[in-house]
């Protein structure tokens, strides 16, 4: 960043108040570009499409999905103490809060030149914070750009009409100069780690779909009260839950950037979800290119991932559910895990504070394993009755055409920072067709 010239429009972000941005936040819409062709907005914008500087585009994305040093973690259970909490999936923390810890999204990027993604999740602290507790900018947008990787040229090909788009996004989602940004959860990951959360509260999974327990579960009576139980469409639909909320935040803090850099954009969820992962079942629409399975047990198509990108801790990316614990485990307590010893962290002693997580052992492994293996066998597929991977939200980013907004709205539709923008970052350019 501070190899080139910083225009004036960055400095005045850094000044911008959260208060502002947070009582100024809307959808704003039309990008200059843009047009409705009918209706009481009709409208066709008298600039050409304007796509987002490099600069733009990268503080956009790292608002969405910067790493923001160490993750300080949950302290302290009554039932295990004196021993640390150890739910946590990522030593890493993020513009986002994600429950206990966990983190198991994945943001991907589309804009003219191509799509992306930042591979964040399990990304070390880029830096320590200062004795004021502040992260230096620079090193945060950097951290992410370097963390980016391109997987192929040209936008997300999803097609601007129904049933790929909803009806009234069709003028706007996903067109040239835009920028979408695109969290995706990994769901079976996140179930995984709920039932080793409930585990170590003790609670066990109940079939309240075929009314029955988990075949073999009493082995492990000594270690849990096998009859406390949480169903297990319950705990899928607490699980999307916690994991929609990881995936909101994570655009409502872009949201909140637009406003402070003067952009438009906002977060919606009308795009079909199946047709963005690439699970439309139509070869045309291959949006993100997730590897997904069909079944007619399903109401739906179930993405797993992409080889190589984001797999899902399920089969077919490991053999069984007992090797997707496995790798939970690793990911967990191996090398540069929230519980690994060597793990740096904000702490004066981190060796002493990642130490004192208990590790998973052999008997709770294999129980958390009996329970997942007993939802795959018997629904097809983990999570049993809700997608293995799971998006809900997006955000756009683009420039506005501040001549729609003063010809339908009165003074006030938009900021001070969206009235300066051009000035601040494109030295006055605002080319006219």
């Amino acid at each position: 960043m501070t190899e080139q010239p910083i225009p004036q429009g960055f400095k005045d972000m850094l000044s911008f108040g959260l208060i502002e941005a947070l009582l100024g936040r809307r959808s704003r819409r039309f990008f200059m570009g843009a047009e409705i062709p009918d209706g009481v907005f009709a409208y066709r914008s008298r600039h050409e499409p304007l796509p987002l500087t490099e600069l733009e585009k990268m503080l956009v994305v790292t608002a969405c999905a910067g790493n923001t040093s160490w993750h300080h973690m949950i302290y302290r259970a009554a039932r295990y103490a004196p021993d640390l909490s150890n739910y946590a999936g990522a030593a890493g923390g993020r513009t986002f809060p994600s429950a206990a810890g966990f983190h198991t999204s994945q943001t991907f990027f589309t804009d003219d030149d191509g799509l992306y993604i930042v591979e964040m999740r399990n990304a070390p602290a880029f830096a320590d914070r200062g004795p004021d507790g502040s992260l230096d900018l620079d090193g945060f947008v950097d951290h992410v750009r370097r963390r980016t990787r391109k997987l192929s040229d040209g936008r997300l090909r999803v097609p601007s009409e129904v049933p790929f788009i909803e009806a009234h996004n069709t003028w706007v989602v996903n067109k040239p100069s835009t920028l979408l940004v695109i969290p995706v959860g990994d769901l079976s990951q996140h179930v995984l780690l709920n039932l080793c959360y409930m585990l170590q509260n003790g609670l066990v999974l109940y079939d309240d779909i075929n009314r029955r327990a988990i075949p073999g579960i009493e082995r492990f009576k000594d270690i849990v009260d096998v009859d406390n139980v949480w169903p297990i469409t319950f705990v899928d639909q607490w699980s999307m839950s916690e994991l929609t909320v990881e995936l909101g935040t994570s655009c409502y803090a872009g949201a909140l950037m637009l406003q402070a850099m003067g952009l438009g954009g906002w977060m919606f969820n009308g795009v079909d979800a199946f047709a963005t992962l690439g699970a439309s079942g139509n070869p045309e629409v291959p949006g993100l290119g997730f590897r997904y399975d069909t079944d007619p047990r399903w109401p739906y198509p179930n993405p797993t991932g992409p080889e190589g990108v984001m797999e899902g801790y399920c089969p077919p990316h490991y053999p069984d559910m007992r090797g997707a614990v496995e790798a939970l485990c690793v990911r967990k307590f191996g090398p540069g895990g929230p519980f690994h010893p060597d793990t740096p962290g904000p702490w004066k002693d981190s060796r002493k504070v990642r130490s004192a997580a208990r590790v998973h052992d052999e008997r709770f492994k294999e129980c958390v394993a009996l329970q997942a293996q007993y939802v795959y066998d018997t629904f097809g597929k983990f999570p049993g009755t809700v997608p293995s991977m799971f998006l809900i939200m997006y955000l756009q980013a683009h420039h506005l055409d501040l001549d729609f907004y003063d010809t339908f709205y009165r003074p006030g539709a938009y900021l001070r920072s969206h009235a300066g923008h051009m000035s601040g970052w494109h030295d006055g350019e605002r080319s006219r067709k």
